[in-house]
């Protein structure tokens, strides 16, 4: 990333903070992260607003805040590797390789996974793992994850992604509730997963199969 890249970079980080409670890490991964490279061509200008914007294929990039909110909820702190289901852009797992060792990224629609491989590549990031698949199956060869974090919303949480989650591990997930959607933490105990309902959401929904 050039001077004026990180510049920018940083700035929007700094407007995050001035609009949400984030960790140093949290920050330092937002600050780190060259946002622009992730957002296509066409809408370039936008790429440092608070805004989601289109990616193609139906599909959105997220707000940067909502990046900085969903990455702070998953409470990185200690843990080694993390699953995202719904690679999109890879703007959410860029961030999220400045917080873990190693990231595993799904994404059933194959033109976003190819985008997305390319950014990775350019920027010289190394510790992503993708992979063009239906995400509700997960990646159990690399399972167990120290985190889960659902980039799309889903009504309900596959029993293959709770097998695949550590004990005492956190998933974190935009749920469909009662006709709207609400981000959710969850913790898992045993077998079972204890929630946390922390704010209301929108996210495009979680889809079954795989998209050439």
């Amino acid at each position: 990333m050039n001077a004026i890249a990180a510049m920018r970079n940083k700035k929007l980080a700094e407007a995050i903070r001035a609009r949400i409670e984030i960790s140093d890490g949290v920050f330092d991964a937002i600050a780190s992260t060259n946002r622009e490279v992730y957002v296509p061509n066409g809408f370039k200008q936008h790429a440092f607003k608070l805004d989601a914007l289109p990616i193609g294929a139906a599909q959105w990039i997220s707000s940067p805040l909502t990046v900085a909110k969903m990455t702070e909820y998953l409470q990185c702190d200690g843990a080694d590797r993390v699953l995202e289901i719904g690679c999109g852009s890879g703007y959410q797992a860029a961030v999220l390789s400045h917080r873990f060792r190693g990231v595993f990224t799904i994404e059933r629609i194959e033109s976003l996974m190819r985008e997305a491989k390319k950014r990775f590549r350019d920027e010289g990031i190394t510790n992503i793992h993708t992979r063009t698949d239906d995400g509700q199956l997960g990646w159990p060869a690399y399972a167990p994850f120290d985190r889960i974090l659902f980039s799309a919303s889903a009504e309900h949480i596959p029993q293959a992604i709770i097998d695949q989650l550590a004990p005492r591990g956190v998933l974190v997930a935009p749920m469909v509730r009662d006709g709207g959607q609400v981000i959710v933490r969850y913790v898992k105990i045993g077998d079972q997963l204890i929630e946390e309902e922390l704010e209301v959401c929108s996210f495009v929904p979680v889809l079954d199969g795989v998209q050439k």
